[in-house]
């Protein structure tokens, strides 16, 4: 059974900096996709960053660019977020994503993706 656990979500204030992580399990994680998403109150799931099986290519949303930073670590089935210089607008909850195979095309497509952890809470305050 695939699992994906999120943890590292919490309140910070404008300017501050959080590392969230996702922990797999229930697949050979290096065989797999990535990827953040996010959904702030009444708004859709939005893609935030990806990696590919291959841990060198990165994606980011135009919207994170120079703050945000993923990464991974195949031997521990896991992937983190490290995000620098929050913003109010990027509280939001944060949900890991993987799919054994994404096209590069469809990487920001949430309908790409078939398992999704429950997500962790990320309020920046002004």
């Amino acid at each position: 059974q695939v699992q994906l656990v999120e943890s590292g979500g919490g309140l910070v204030q404008t300017g501050g900096a959080l590392r969230l992580s996702c922990a797999a399990s229930g697949l050979t994680f290096s065989r797999y996709t990535a990827a953040w998403f996010r959904q702030a109150p009444g708004k859709g799931r939005e893609f935030v960053a990806a990696m590919r099986q291959g841990a060198t290519n990165k994606y980011y949303a135009d919207s994170v660019k120079g703050r945000f930073t993923i990464s991974r670590d195949n031997a521990k089935n896991t992937i983190d977020l490290q995000m620098n210089n929050l913003q109010p607008e990027d509280t939001a909850v944060y949900y890991c994503a993987t799919k054994e195979w994404v096209i590069l095309s469809a990487i920001e497509r949430e309908d790409q993706y078939h398992f999704w952890g429950r997500g962790t809470q990320v309020t920046v305050s002004s």
